[in-house]
């Protein structure tokens, strides 16, 4: 899931989007939060969903599985 890491922080930075502002919407700490964007963690199935509505992109998007956003 190395791919999940590097598109959550393309996506994020290309939204111009705080990860304080993207923990408070997932629930979590900062510092969880930048374990995502540097592989060490991942969110759970509901993060995910979370993250995918957020930045508008599939669940495949996200996690590395397919190229096309939707």
């Amino acid at each position: 899931m190395e791919n999940f890491a590097v598109r959550l922080k393309e996506l994020r930075t290309e939204y111009k989007i705080s990860q304080k502002d993207l923990a408070e919407k997932l629930g979590i700490s900062d510092r969880a939060y930048r374990y995502y964007e540097e592989g060490k963690r991942y969110p759970d199935f509901q993060g995910l969903l979370t993250l995918a509505d957020c930045f508008q992109v599939s669940l495949d998007y996200l996690v590395g599985r397919s190229e096309r956003r939707k």
